[in-house]
């Protein structure tokens, strides 16, 4: 079922769960085909992306954004996703990596992942000091690991569910599941969303056949959902010439000079998150490195 990529927020059970509900084939597959990601890199980049996203859809600042760097030691790499209210990026260190299949036929993200390692949470809420979170990964299956950081570095309780169903080159779907409790929730609320848990398990086969506002209804039904508001999301960089300078300028007096030297007709630099190519030629790295001397 082809649906634009959006951000349902909801409430559950009379306001003591918080909900964030996301269909995000679209943005998913833009990053695929701008990392030319295989499967195994598309599942787990898209489920880091989407995972990014319901963080960033949490900022309450107009210009906050959020980086997510997920690093388990696997043969994928680090995987890296910043977001802010309505867009997000990403990259991963070795996109065309493949894999074996599971035993039971699905990708191996985890062991693609790896999970020996850790995910860091920086959130730029415009403040001097940015917030820091760290946690240890535990599976590498990414939607465990966001919920593990939520329970131990935000202290909320959390139900997480991440998919993205590939077919070859192609990206079927990609959607996503946020639930957390709020404080005094009773009980046979819990209960309740630990018996439905499985039934969101699945969620990218799901979004194949129906809408996300229909599977809120069926999945939540008793739970007396609300839908607060929805919002667009989409894959959008925001890099540009004057970010790629600043960039440079930042790298240092000792670094320009070593980079004047050694590229005698200039450099090319090349943004991680969608692939932008800009050319500095020896005139531009010397005028950087006129800049960071007068720092």
């Amino acid at each position: 079922m082809n649906q634009q990529d959006t951000m349902l927020h909801i409430t559950l059970a009379d306001g003591f769960v918080r909900g964030l509900l996301l269909t995000a084939t679209d943005t998913v597959a833009k990053a695929a085909a701008i990392h030319c990601a295989s499967p195994v890199a598309t599942a787990a980049l898209g489920r880091t992306l989407m995972g990014t996203a319901m963080l960033g859809a949490m900022l309450k600042q107009d210009n906050a954004s959020v980086t997510v760097t997920i690093d388990g030691g696997g043969p994928l790499g680090k995987i890296v996703c910043v977001a802010d209210r309505d867009s997000v990026r990403g990259c991963v260190d070795v996109p065309q990596l493949e894999m074996p299949l599971r035993p039971d036929g699905k990708l191996n993200v985890g062991m693609a992942v790896g999970g020996s390692g850790r995910m860091s949470v920086v959130k730029d809420t415009g403040l001097k000091t940015p917030y820091v979170g760290q946690t240890a990964l535990i599976s590498g299956e990414i939607a465990e690991d966001f919920a593990a950081y939520y329970a131990e570095s935000e202290q909320t309780p959390t139900l997480q569910s991440l998919g993205v169903l590939v077919s070859g080159e192609t990206v079927l779907s990609a959607g996503g599941v946020l639930l957390q409790t709020l404080p005094g929730c009773p009980d046979e609320v819990i209960s309740q969303l630990e018996l439905r848990s499985p039934l969101m398990s699945d969620i990218s086969r799901e979004l194949c056949y129906e809408s996300m506002e229909d599977l809120m209804a069926k999945w939540f039904d008793g739970l007396q959902p609300v839908l607060l508001e929805k919002t667009p999301l989409s894959y959008r960089c925001n890099c540009s010439r004057q970010r790629m300078e600043k960039s440079l300028i930042a790298l240092g007096q000792e670094e320009l000079t070593r980079m004047i030297q050694d590229e005698t007709e200039g450099a090319d630099l090349t943004c991680h998150f969608c692939k932008r190519q800009e050319r500095f030629t020896q005139g531009d790295l010397l005028k950087l490195l006129n800049k960071a001397m007068e720092r």
